[in-house]
């Protein structure tokens, strides 16, 4: 049989509605009794089933969205405008509010997700942006709790999640960029710890390895989602003994940033290193060369996560794991045949 409440209270010395209010997180408990509960909880290896609990209370109509960056990074970039614009679409539609979250820290990020979920200020979660190991995966896992991704997630196959085919996009990209003639090809990828990141890369490194071409590690450079990290990844460019003559980038706010960091080095796009990039922003068109890109269907990415943790809060029966938006290569002027 299960563990109850009861049983976690009985251990505890306390009474039911004492561990529920423990588990709920209410301010009127002393430290002492958490701490009995929680040891009780632990002993008996009890784990809470929110949604049970949720029972009692009614759904807000609000879904949880925890962002991977701070709002001030996030929204430096058009990406996450423009996802966000497609959520907004769907929650909308369907008479749903969204309650975003943005955190300086993983400690940050748990936190904000204890607030939703424990405090019951939401019905489900939508976690963007998944990292390797990602304990918010876990701690929703550990609650029950509804969620989907915007990405994957690497240890668990079977958590449902809205998300491109990344190994095959970067694959697509440089496979381009060596039909355009080129060996040395880099790969500028986003942070170390995020699923997205090592998927690129792991494309990146496919289509090098079957064309016969060096993947070097010191033209592999991580970089945050900024224009900025774009600029300081041409310093690390320039101190290379032997420079590529492309890159494949993980996003086009990095793009701009090289862009520029090759003009103020005398160096220009496509005559010298030429570019191939992700996400299609609109600004991408409207660059000098406009870049060309990965379009990865944003405004789609963000309205199908909403739209997919919406039918599972409905009841329906979702047994498709994950769904793949298509992407598409669009060819401009950064990215040119070699002489």
């Amino acid at each position: 049989m299960s563990v109850t409440i009861k049983d976690v209270a009985r251990i505890a010395g306390v009474s039911p509605s004492t561990v529920s209010r423990v588990l709920s997180n209410h301010p009127k408990i002393s430290p002492a009794t958490v701490r009995k509960v929680r040891e009780a909880m632990e002993t008996l290896g009890y784990h809470p089933n929110i949604m049970a609990k949720s029972l009692v209370s009614k759904n807000t109509n609000t879904l949880g969205l925890v962002l991977p960056r701070s709002a001030e990074e996030l929204f430096a970039n058009p990406f996450f405008s423009e996802v966000l614009r497609g959520m907004l679409a769907c929650a909308n539609l369907a008479q749903y509010d969204l309650l975003m979250s943005s955190a300086n820290s993983q400690k940050e990020e748990l936190e904000a997700v204890n607030r939703m979920v424990l405090g019951r200020r939401v019905d489900g979660v939508i976690l963007m942006a998944p990292r390797k190991n990602d304990p918010i995966v876990e701690k929703l896992l550990e609650y029950d709790f509804p969620f989907v991704l915007l990405g994957r997630s690497l240890e668990h196959q079977d958590v449902h999640c809205v998300n491109n085919d990344n190994l095959k996009a970067a694959y697509d990209a440089t496979n381009h960029l060596i039909a355009q003639g080129h060996r040395r090809i880099g790969f500028v990828s986003g942070p170390k710890d995020m699923v997205v990141s090592e998927d690129r890369l792991e494309g990146y490194r496919r289509a090098m390895r079957e064309a016969g071409l060096a993947c070097r590690e010191d033209w592999v450079i991580n970089a945050d989602f900024l224009q900025e990290s774009g600029f300081h990844a041409i310093s690390l460019v320039m101190n290379l003994p032997e420079r590529p003559t492309a890159f494949v980038i993980t996003d086009d706010i990095i793009a701009f940033g090289m862009i520029r960091g090759l003009y103020d080095v005398g160096l220009r796009v496509p005559d010298d290193i030429s570019i191939v990039s992700f996400n299609n922003i609109n600004l991408s068109e409207l660059s000098n060369p406009p870049i060309s890109t990965i379009d990865i269907g944003i405004y789609h990415l963000g309205y199908l996560t909403v739209q997919l943790l919406i039918r599972k809060l409905s009841g329906e029966s979702v047994s498709q794991t994950q769904i793949t938006v298509p992407h598409r290569l669009l060819v401009r002027k950064s990215s040119m045949k070699t002489m």
